[in-house]
């Protein structure tokens, strides 16, 4: 079972490697634009692979648009990468969108954008005590 497993995973990592590079090289459709392969899942008998792509894209029709182009050119793509791989079975590939990149992103814009925003309310509440003081000393 260990092997089994430890087998499936290697080709996944193989074919992740490969159909990134199929993917950036050889797939020229407009509609795919910048694709990222974050993970590939085999199943068992090597039947059919999951791929879990990202585009750093957030509108949901285009991310749609994009998914079905990949899906529309995936025998090409499978046969693309069949020819680099050497395998009895080429798995049949289901491209399968990965929101987690885009979102990590996001989430880090966010923090970002707090961490900034705390910083210049702490710039600003001390300058106004600052000023304060100033108005004080000047009352003397």
């Amino acid at each position: 079972m260990a092997k089994e497993f430890s087998r499936t995973r290697r080709i996944g990592q193989q074919l992740q490697q490969e159909l990134a590079q199929v993917l950036h090289r050889d797939i020229k459709d407009p509609r795919v634009g910048m694709v990222t392969v974050n993970d590939v899942e085999v199943s068992r008998d090597l039947s059919y692979a999951k791929v879990f792509v990202t585009f750093f894209e957030e509108d949901e029709k285009i991310v749609a648009q994009k998914l079905e182009a990949l899906s529309s050119a995936a025998g090409y793509i499978r046969s693309l990468v069949a020819g680099r791989m050497k395998l009895r079975v080429m798995p049949e590939l289901r491209f399968i969108y990965d929101a987690s990149l885009v979102e990590g992103m996001r989430m880090s814009n966010l923090v970002t954008r707090v961490i900034h925003n705390d910083e210049a309310k702490q710039k600003k509440a001390k300058r106004d005590e600052q000023s304060e003081d100033n108005d004080l000393q000047g009352e003397d």
